[in-house]
């Protein structure tokens, strides 16, 4: 009887190394971390050509506390040409506009300031896209060739804005995109943050995303260069993604749909996000907000997901557990070797690709088994963020709610 327990086992786990040494495999290489787009100096320009006038466009909603964090880097940008910052209050009620202002008076840098106060929310179009539209608009007309889109809470090293314009210049890029440095401290962080960046280079292979001839496409909506170009492809406005929760992703498939190149990178140490999560719950309600929008809104899919991450990090355990109890209540030695064999080698492929990110986020190496942990997490979360939406509880950007939940 414990035999014919065992079986079904064996077919699971098999499957589950098969899927780790799909990942392990793939020519994109999505575990490894790369590429981290900050390592070394930046590129040269292209000959003749000089840097050209940018806009930053940071979209600020009740970001009293991150702005006296972030804006003075902004305004201060070791950058050899004309640039402007343009913050959008989104009908704050902390005084962000007000504490814009005095940052800027502080640093001596008010002319390089304009402070937006954001129209009321049109029908049809999500907070931060509408934002960051208004910023769009008011930086043609002062006649920026490059846009910097950033969030509030991303603080970029004197260097950031300079590196990332040469690449898109060298590179002849429409958007480029580095994602931010996420904390990485509370033990909640340290747990769920180095596997949310882990699976969203799964589902986005970096280097599928910066291959012109590869239709996948994403982005990291803390920061984004975007070129004239591609605004002026986009029939210069962000209407085509107004309605979009996940706007960067969209962003960037609109961008490449339009035949020019993009580029998604991570970053070490140029931009850092400064957004703390230090509770469960903190992550919980980040991964909650866009889960099920990933997953096209399809229960299927939901499903899918769950059974897919149970797949790859629970069988191997049942597997393990499974062949130990099965040499201590009777079951055929070889069946549960076999067992406990093929958990582990399933255990010690994870271990190898995620090592990686352990490295990247200057934690344990032995703490990439930790992930299992990680995966059940997001699993949970993703079904959470699915039943939210069917009970009407949608999403939100801030406090905002999106257009059609309700209040």
């Amino acid at each position: 009887m414990i035999n014919l327990l065992l079986l079904p086992l064996f077919f699971l786990a098999t499957i589950s190394i098969f899927a780790w040494l799909f990942i392990l495999l793939h020519p994109a290489k999505p575990w490894d971390f790369q590429p981290v787009g900050d390592e070394g100096p930046p590129p040269p320009l292209p000959s003749g050509a000089t840097f050209p006038r940018v806009a930053i466009i940071v979209p600020a909603r009740n970001e009293a506390e991150s702005l006296p964090q972030t804006l003075p880097a902004l305004l201060r940008q070791d950058y050899p040409a004309d640039f402007s910052v343009y913050v959008i209050d989104d009908r704050s009620t902390d005084g962000t506009a007000g504490i814009a202002r005095e940052i800027a008076r502080r640093e001596n840098t008010a002319a390089r300031l304009n402070v937006i106060q954001g129209a009321a929310l049109p029908d049809g179009w999500t907070g931060k896209v509408w934002a960051l539209n208004q910023g769009a608009m008011a930086a043609v007309a002062e006649n920026a060739d490059f846009f910097m889109l950033t969030d509030a809470d991303i603080f970029h090293e004197p260097g950031s804005l300079k590196r990332l314009v040469a690449e898109s210049m060298t590179m002849n890029l429409g958007m480029n995109s580095r994602m931010a440095r996420l904390r990485c401290e509370s033990p909640a962080e340290r747990l769920l943050i180095p596997a949310f960046v882990y699976f969203f280079n799964i589902l986005y292979p970096m280097r599928r995303v910066n291959n012109p001839n590869d239709p996948l496409a994403s982005a990291a909506g803390g920061c984004v260069v975007l070129s004239r170009e591609a605004w002026k492809r986009l029939g210069e406005s962000f209407e085509p993604i107004k309605s979009e929760i996940i706007d960067d992703v969209n962003l960037a498939r609109q961008i490449k749909s339009r035949g020019l190149p993009i580029r998604l990178s991570l970053s070490r140490t140029e931009v850092v996000s400064l957004r703390e999560y230090p509770y469960l719950s903190d992550i919980w309600k980040m991964v909650r907000r866009t889960a099920f929008t990933e997953l096209k809104y399809s229960w299927p899919r939901v499903f899918g997901a769950l059974a897919g991450l149970a797949l790859l990090f629970m069988v191997p355990f049942i597997s393990i557990a499974a062949g130990v109890l099965g040499l201590l209540f009777g079951a055929t030695q070889i069946y549960a070797l076999i067992a406990i064999a093929k958990g582990s080698i399933a255990l010690a492929i994870m271990g190898h690709v995620y090592a990686p990110a352990m490295r990247f986020f200057r934690l344990p190496v032995l703490f990439a088994f930790s992930l299992p942990a990680a995966g059940i997490l997001y699993g949970m979360m993703t079904f959470d963020s699915a039943f939210r939406h069917a009970r009407g509880m949608g999403v939100q950007w801030r406090d905002a709610r999106a257009p059609g939940t309700k209040q």
